[in-house]
C-alpha cells in the first residue's frame, strides 16, 4: 500500500475513537451524531465553495450515494442504540469489524473462495467479538439484544464503505460528504425526534447540546469530518476498501483505553487483549484476502 494512502487512513483512526467517545459520553447523544452529519455538510459545502469543487459531479455517481446514504442512516440509528446500551469498550471494537462484513460480500459476490488462512482470520474476528461482551455467566451472550444492533451497524459501515470506495473514483470527497449528508440529515432528524424522551423538545433533543456543551459539540463534528474526509482522500488515491478498513482498526485499542479512563468502564486488561485478537483477525483476513 502506498504511503500516503496508509498515512490517511491511520490518522483517521487515530481520530475517530476520540468522537464517539464524546458522542458516547454527551447527554445528548443523538443530538451530538446528527452534528455529525450537519458539521461534515455545511464543511463539505465551503470547501466545494472556496475550492471551486462543481457539486453537480454528484449526479453521475448517484445511486452509491444513495446507498451510502441508506447505509449511514442505519449506521446513526444503530451506533446510538448499541451506546445507549453498552459499553463503548465492548462494542467499538465490534462495530469496528466492518473489513470482515466487507470481504464476506466480496466472496458472496465475486465467487472468491474461502482459504485456511482466510478462515482463521475469521475465526479470530468471532472469538474476539464473543469474548469482548462475555461476563462468565452461564448465558454464552451477555446483552444478545445489543450484540446484535451492534451487528447491524457494523454491517452498515460495511454498506457506505463499498459505495464511496467505487464512487471516489468519479467524484472529490467533498462531492460525496456534501450530497450523502443532505440526504441523511433530515432522516435521522426525523427519527431522533420522533424517539426523543417525553420530557425534551425535538429542538432541545437535536440542539441543546450545542447550548449545553458548545465546545464538545464543535469538536464532535469537526473530528468527524476530518475523520471521515481522510478515509475518503484514501479511496480517492486508489486505496483498497477492505485494506484501508483493516488499517483503521488501529482504532480499537485507543477506543479500549479511553473508554477505561474517561468513561470508567471496568475490566480494561481482558477487553484490551480480545480486542487486540478481534484486530488481528481484521488483519488476517485482510491479508488472506
Amino acid at each position: 500500500m502506498d504511503l500516503s494512502i496508509a498515512a490517511l487512513a491511520l490518522t483517521s483512526a487515530f481520530l475517530h475513537p476520540f468522537w464517539n467517545l464524546l458522542v458516547k459520553d454527551s447527554a445528548y447523544g443523538q443530538g451530538a451524531f446528527l452534528n455529525c452529519i450537519i458539521a461534515s455538510l455545511v464543511l463539505a459545502g465551503v470547501q466545494a465553495l472556496l475550492l471551486g469543487i462543481d457539486l453537480s459531479s454528484g449526479l453521475q455517481v448517484w445511486p452509491l450515494l444513495l446507498i451510502a446514504a441508506a447505509g449511514e442512516v442505519l449506521f446513526g440509528i444503530t451506533l446510538l442504540a448499541t451506546y445507549s446500551r453498552g459499553d463503548l469498550s465492548v462494542y467499538y471494537p465490534i462495530i469496528r469489524s466492518s473489513p470482515l462484513f466487507i470481504v464476506i460480500v466480496g466472496v458472496s459476490l465475486l465467487g472468491h473462495r474461502y482459504g485456511a488462512t482466510l478462515l482463521l482470520g475469521i475465526g479470530l474476528v468471532v472469538v474476539g467479538a464473543f469474548f469482548l461482551q462475555y461476563h462468565g455467566t452461564k448465558r454464552l451472550l451477555h446483552d444478545p439484544h445489543t450484540l446484535i444492533v451492534a451487528l447491524l451497524a457494523m454491517m452498515s459501515v460495511g454498506i457506505y464503505s463499498l459505495a464511496d470506495a467505487v464512487a471516489l473514483r468519479a467524484i472529490d470527497p467533498a462531492v460525496r460528504l456534501f450530497w450523502v449528508e443532505l440526504m441523511v440529515a433530515p432522516s435521522l432528524a426525523v427519527w431522533y425526534a420522533l424517539r426523543r424522551p417525553h420530557e425534551r423538545s425535538a429542538l432541545v433533543h437535536l440542539f441543546g447540546g450545542w447550548r449545553a456543551t458548545p465546545w464538545r459539540f464543535l469538536a464532535i463534528g469537526v473530528l468527524a469530518y476530518v475523520s471521515y474526509f481522510l478515509v475518503l482522500a484514501a479511496y480517492k488515491l486508489g486505496g483498497n476498501v477492505a485494506a484501508v478498513t483493516s488499517l483503521r482498526q488501529a482504532s480499537i485499542p485507543i477506543s479500549v483505553l479511553l473508554a477505561a479512563y474517561y468513561l470508567r468502564e471496568t475490566s480494561l486488561l481482558r477487553r484490551m487483549l480480545w480486542s487486540l485478537v478481534l484486530a488481528a483477525g481484521i488483519v488476517v483476513i485482510i491479508a488472506a484476502g
